[in-house]
């Protein structure tokens, strides 16, 4: 069995993720549930444009105003 990536970098990708689901959801359940694809829902993310326009900066900053 392959052991899961431990790197730095998919550390804060999976915090990034969960910071966007919590922007756009409030919702635990799928805060859990995009915890567990985190990967797949940051592509989905990406290509439906949720992250256009400066929004990939801005979310993370929402949390340290």
């Amino acid at each position: 069995m392959k052991k899961r990536e431990t790197s730095i970098l998919y550390l804060v990708l999976g915090l990034y993720t969960l910071m966007i689901s919590w922007y756009y959801n409030h919702s635990l359940i799928l805060l859990l549930i995009h915890y567990l694809f985190w990967p797949l829902y940051l592509i989905y993310e990406l290509l439906i444009g949720h992250l256009a326009n400066g929004m990939w900066k801005t979310i993370p900053l929402s949390y340290f105003n």
